[in-house]
């Protein structure tokens, strides 16, 4: 009997050290980062799953790490209770999707050197991959980085709604940042961006959020063109985040391509670090990233990249222009699951595939009818006027079905007046930028100079009436438009999947998630 009880005892001692190796050998890997620092204080922080699953592994992962690095008597470990307390007092979950600036916080406050860090994935319906780093709270530096398999002990719970956190400004915001590779090979994604743009956008003008349209803003970077400076990582910033969506369209068809080295994790953060993305959780902000090259490449680690992002609450999607499979193998899907985000794959050389809808012609028509409808105001009119106008011509050079799109959006979202309010006394009445009592005639075309207030305040209520009705017939017959579009696809094979689908596929989902409706 005694025999028998010392065999059942040697037998689980060796079960248990099975099961803690792996977690025992990534331990004594993170701590060989840190081997010249004895006494570091580190704080272990939860390890989450890449794609936001719910789940009790990263509180398993988090206490069985902490047990592991408890061994190595050269570490201060900071008490779990501690952590959640100051965690708690920052508004933060014990997730390691941290930016610098939040490592810094809880490094300060919890008097932490460094913090264990990581995410989970499973590789297999019983073992998960654990990738972890220790990071520097004073510098955001990375120590140590390792990663292990380990069998998956615990269960995983069923996805739950989570209600939107609540938006304490006064009117809905949407942010969408656009990433494009414009190395050579990629025209056929720059054709795709200039044609889709208006059809993008406006699947954002269809949606509301307490009732409200949101405002629109869209700030657009190229990569890895060889023509742009080398120090600065072949990037360029073409655009801040701007309302003025014509000014996005007129420099996607300034882009052109030309060879270089493609670095996303360092463009997404460039996007992150210099945009001025707004602070508040619920606004809709997203980065969308395309190209073509492994997502590994460039000094700037995707993985810290992305991880910045989430924790500002950005969705970081990346769209492959390739096949699924090769998309996989270069990284592009593991650095859309690292922020919650959408991998898709897209036949860039597929055909810009657009029914022509018996509605385009008429819409052009009133596009061109709405002009009648601006009062210059200002030095700039003319030239703002001008630059309008050829931006119609441009639009329509490239197919009706564009010039519908942007004429759509013109009528229906609310940016379209406000952009255009520094020059159009119209459209700084209409968007609520001006009063009519500060209007100063001087700025006024030369012709309106000589009314009195009552024929002046009469002219301009005739422009807004005209403006109004156009923009409402516009805004129906798009909506018969898309009606139509939807039927025709459906009898038409429309070939590979193109930008704009995989783009407002994931804008419907991921917007939805921060509160905002769209129309069935």
């Amino acid at each position: 009997m005694k025999r028998t009880m010392i065999s059942m005892l040697i037998c689980a001692a060796a079960l248990g050290t099975a099961r803690a190796q792996p977690l025992d050998k990534l331990a004594s890997r993170l701590t060989d980062g840190v081997k010249d620092r004895p006494g570091i204080k580190l704080a272990v922080l939860e390890f989450p799953y890449a794609g936001g699953k719910v789940s009790e592994g990263p509180v398993v992962v988090q206490e069985r790490l902490t047990t592991a690095l408890a061994q190595n008597k050269k570490l201060t470990l900071i008490e779990r209770g501690l952590l959640k307390k100051v965690l708690g007092e920052l508004n933060l979950q014990a997730s390691g999707a941290m930016d610098e600036e939040t490592v810094k916080k809880v490094g300060k406050m919890l008097g932490a050197d460094a913090v264990a860090t990581g995410t989970l994935n499973d590789t297999g319906t019983a073992e998960t991959e654990i990738n972890a780093r220790l990071v520097e709270t004073e510098t955001g530096r990375i120590l140590a980085a390792a990663s292990a398999s380990v069998k998956k002990t615990w269960k995983d719970g069923p996805a739950i709604a989570v209600k939107p956190p609540q938006d304490f400004g006064s009117k809905p915001l949407v942010q969408v940042a656009v990433l494009l590779d414009t190395s050579n090979s990629m025209d056929g994604l720059i054709n795709q961006a200039r044609n889709q743009v208006w059809k993008i956008v406006n699947e954002l003008v269809s949606s509301e959020k307490s009732g409200s349209k949101p405002v629109i803003e869209v700030a657009l970077y190229e990569y890895g063109n060889s023509a742009l400076p080398r120090e600065a990582g072949w990037i360029r910033q073409v655009l801040p985040f701007t309302s003025d969506l014509d000014s996005v369209a007129k420099e996607l068809f300034a882009l052109k391509t030309n060879g270089g080295d493609e670095y996303c994790g360092q463009v997404i953060k460039e996007a992150v670090d210099n945009l001025k993305w707004s602070p508040k959780a619920d606004v809709y902000k997203a980065i969308f990233i395309a190209g073509n090259e492994p997502f590994t490449q460039g000094p700037a680690a995707f993985q810290e990249a992305v991880a910045k992002a989430k924790a500002r609450n950005i969705f970081v999607n990346t769209i492959y222009c390739g096949s699924r499979q090769q998309g996989l193998a270069e990284q592009w899907k593991a650095g859309a699951d690292l922020a919650d985000g959408d991998y898709a794959n897209i036949d860039q050389a597929a055909k810009d595939y657009t029914v022509a809808a018996p509605q385009d012609d008429k819409i052009s028509q009133l596009s061109m009818k709405l002009n009648d409808t601006y009062v210059g105001y200002g030095s700039s009119a003319g030239s703002k006027m001008a630059a309008k106008k050829e931006m119609d011509f441009m639009a329509l050079g490239a197919g009706a079905g564009v010039a519908s799109e942007r004429a759509a959006f013109k009528a229906a979202a609310p940016e379209a007046a406000m952009a255009e309010a520094s020059w159009d006394v119209v459209s700084a009445i209409e968007s609520g930028s001006l009063k009519r009592d500060e209007i100063k005639k001087d700025q006024l075309p030369e012709e309106l100079r000589a009314l009195d207030k009552a024929k002046l305040d009469k002219y301009l209520d005739e422009k807004l009436a005209e403006r109004k009705n156009i923009k409402d017939e516009i805004t129906r017959l798009q909506a018969e438009r898309k009606a139509y579009i939807a039927e025709e696809e459906k009898k038409t094979a429309a070939g590979g999947k193109t930008l704009d689908k995989a783009m407002i596929e994931t804008i419907r989902r991921q917007a939805t998630r921060r509160g905002y409706k769209f129309a069935k």
